[in-house]
């Protein structure tokens, strides 16, 4: 418990008051885009494209869950699902402009808007999107009654978990202006425990909802698979290598190729080929691979 003098406290003789205020400089990297209330700060409509599904995203992994699904979908033939996908800076405050705003009132990418409908669906929250897509073009959600809620579970799983690696475990590990050890590592035994979590299930599973991929693992992937393979440059510290059917699972997913095209849609850093700020047809994606290829 926090020492109520505030001697052992961090920062030392800090105590909490009893009427919390913002304090605008604290939050570290994120203080200029944080705040404790909600709206629109700036007046900018949308963009609209000439397909039906507008995404509004940023390459994070929760952006890369629609896109890598976009692109299965268009790789399994499903011509429907072909779409634009405007750059959203969250760094820079886009998510505050108004059209974003009206989109999706969290102010929190990504944010999808249909207009195959009148008026156009909007759709927020990653997990949200992932199961409208799939129900709307009958793909990556299981048929059966008993593995769809398998994969239902999973995805809720993931957006439950999720928060407790990025906000908690990548906030204080990579992104928090000071170390602080307590946080550290109550949040590295989260991860560390789902990451188990993962590695048991797969180790008697080929994809989180049984036999078949879905929106299950297409929501995980972004996520864990990054933990594993460097994201918050941690998979040292959080020694992956314990984690071999989790790895397995990782690999594969991988491996696909709507998962490399997906996956660099609304990036905008990294390696060559890994970029590619806007997405608006099938060249765009193709132009940003061949640079890699050309490297």
């Amino acid at each position: 418990m926090a020492d109520e003098d505030g001697a052992n406290n961090l920062p030392a003789g800090y105590v909490p008051p009893a009427v919390w205020t913002w304090d605008r400089s604290n939050g570290g990297q994120f203080a200029s885009i944080n705040r404790p209330v909600s709206g629109a700060t700036h007046d900018a409509p949308l963009p609209i494209g000439r397909h039906p599904l507008q995404l509004y995203s940023l390459g994070t992994p929760n952006g890369q869950k629609v896109t890598i699904l976009l692109e299965e979908l268009l790789a399994a033939g499903h011509a429907g699902a072909e779409y634009d996908a405007w750059l959203i800076e969250i760094g820079k405050g886009d998510q505050f402009g108004s059209g974003f705003v009206a989109l999706n009132p969290n102010s929190k990418i990504p944010a999808l808007a249909d207009h195959a409908t009148t008026p156009p669906t909007r759709v927020f929250e990653s997990g949200s999107i992932l199961l409208y897509l799939a129900e709307k073009f009958g793909a990556f959600l299981p048929a059966d009654p008993a593995a769809r809620v398998q994969a239902i579970n999973w995805l809720m799983w993931q957006m439950g978990s999720a928060p407790f690696v990025g906000g908690g475990f990548g906030h204080f590990y990579a992104y928090a202006p000071i170390k602080i050890q307590y946080a550290i590592d109550r949040y590295a035994m989260e991860a560390k425990r789902q990451l188990h979590v993962l590695d048991t299930h797969l180790a008697e599973h080929s994809y989180l909802a049984g036999d078949d991929y879905s929106i299950a693992d297409i929501a995980v992937w972004p996520w864990y698979g990054g933990l594993l393979t460097g994201t918050y440059g941690a998979s040292t510290f959080l020694s992956a290598g314990d984690y071999p059917d989790l790895q397995r699972w990782a690999d594969r997913i991988a491996a696909r190729e709507p998962v490399r095209r997906g996956r660099i849609v609304n990036r905008i850093m990294g390696e060559p080929g890994s970029i590619l700020r806007e997405r608006h047809e099938a060249a765009d994606i193709d132009a940003a691979l061949a640079a890699t290829a050309n490297q």
